[in-house]
């Protein structure tokens, strides 16, 4: 790809490889940074440290990490508990070596919106994440051919009520406008004929199925192609489609950019390209990554922070991982803030952006971060010592010292004249439990 945009990004003194940029990569592609993995990709430059993330070796996992995701995840199956279910989620953002993948489950989960309010199944919602997982960077051919079969989203859109006869729209008017091409590329006409092609696609035993005697095996006009067409078919034809190019790539431009750090032209480049290759998901990523659009200045502490990347994040940067906080409790704080995994408000997901900024959010925010530098109501057993971290990376302990290394641990930048005065109030509180 010839772009100024999407050339790969080389420090120079005019934008030099800082631990901002450090911070930032972390911030956007996963869950914040430990102090020693921030000074590990200062240290090795941006091309390891992007590389690290996109192979899934960012960070040193817990040692029964597996082992102890799939517990939990099999309990909370078993035991048909969706708030244990979103612990587990959590714990596998906090203790995994692969943040990027778990940030892009995340990041489809809102794109194919299913909410356990209207299926009812833990196992359901847990077979769909599992799939979200392990497609989130292949071609979006195989994604999207294994999101609609999950049996989460057809319950959810109605699908086995979609029959020869009584065709219901839901899951091709979603399938069309929100998977796949967006707004004002399609007609009704188009989603009517599509409904009749999903004719027949339900659940059984749990599993996706095509009952073919409940199937509209007629003719169908469907964006301009006429055909006996059924589910596979109008998949292909919208897969084939310039607008389902432009609307993925435009998401992950938002992902990671957020809504106003990148120019249109540089979607466009992004797009033509994306689409050549066969919307290859993982080639997308690693491109805007390594790009110099993605480290440029314009794109450094512009993206507002979802509920569930804020908590995990602030948990992970401040290295709260023995005693951890509980995994409920980091659940039970994003829905406060209005993002609740396993339930997104409609089939549109959550608005994101700046619509994560109202006061009710702000104040939930707030309370989080007193939550779990206090750390009884976080699930951990004593407050948080502000000093231990800067002693145990070479830092002092006075509030000058506090104040320096977790302004940088958090923002990678040194803190603003007089905000020492906030610290060596909080270093004064009795909560402190200074050592």
């Amino acid at each position: 790809m010839v772009s100024h945009h999407w050339a790969p990004f080389e420090p120079d003194n005019r934008s030099p490889w800082t631990l901002r940029r450090v911070v930032h990569l972390h911030r956007r592609a996963a869950f914040a940074a430990t102090w020693e993995e921030l000074q590990r990709d200062l240290r090795d430059g941006p091309i390891v440290s992007v590389g690290r993330l996109l192979a899934g070796t960012a960070c040193a996992a817990h040692a029964e990490f597996a082992s102890t995701a799939q517990l939990l995840a099999d309990a909370a199956v078993a035991g048909q508990e969706i708030n244990r279910l979103k612990a587990w989620w959590f714990y596998r953002m906090l203790f995994g070596a692969d943040p990027l993948t778990e940030r892009l489950t995340l990041f489809w989960h809102d794109h194919f919106a299913t909410a356990n309010s209207k299926v009812e199944d833990a196992a359901l919602m847990y077979r769909q994440n599992d799939t979200l997982r392990r497609q989130s960077r292949a071609h979006f051919s195989d994604l999207l051919g294994a999101a609609v079969r999950e049996p989460a989203l057809l319950v959810y859109l109605d699908a086995p009520a979609n029959r020869k006869g009584h065709p219901n729209e839901n899951l091709a008017r979603e399938l069309i406008e929100l998977f796949t091409l967006g707004v004002g590329h399609y007609s009704e006409r188009d989603v009517n004929e599509a409904a009749r092609a999903l004719t027949g696609w339900t659940i059984d035993d749990e599993r996706f199925a095509e009952n073919t005697l409940r199937h509209d095996d007629g003719e169908k006009t469907i964006l301009g192609h006429t055909g006996k067409w059924a589910g596979s078919d109008l998949v292909k034809i919208l897969l084939d489609q310039p607008a389902a190019a432009q609307r993925i790539a435009g998401k992950l431009c938002r992902l990671f950019f957020g809504e106003t750090a990148l120019p249109p032209e540089a979607v466009t480049e992004l797009t033509t390209e994306f689409r050549e290759r066969g919307l290859d998901i993982g080639w997308a990523v690693g491109t805007i990554l390594n790009s110099r659009a993605f480290f440029a200045d314009a794109n450094l502490g512009t993206r507002v922070l979802g509920p569930v990347e804020y908590v995990a994040g602030a948990a992970r940067a401040l290295e709260m991982f023995d005693p951890a906080p509980s995994m409920l409790a980091l659940a039970d704080w994003s829905t406060r803030m209005g993002q609740e995994l396993f339930e997104p408000p409609n089939v549109g997901g959550w608005p994101g952006g700046r619509a994560w900024i109202h006061p009710r959010g702000l104040i939930a925010r707030a309370n989080y971060a007193a939550s779990l530098v206090g750390g009884t109501s976080a699930g951990r057993p004593s407050s948080y010592n502000p000093t231990a971290l800067p002693r145990k990376y070479g830092f002092g302990s006075d509030a000058d010292s506090v104040l320096l290394f977790h302004h940088r641990l958090l923002f990678g930048t040194d803190p603003a004249p007089g905000d020492a005065q906030a610290v060596t109030i909080l270093l004064s509180s009795p909560r402190a439990q200074l050592a």
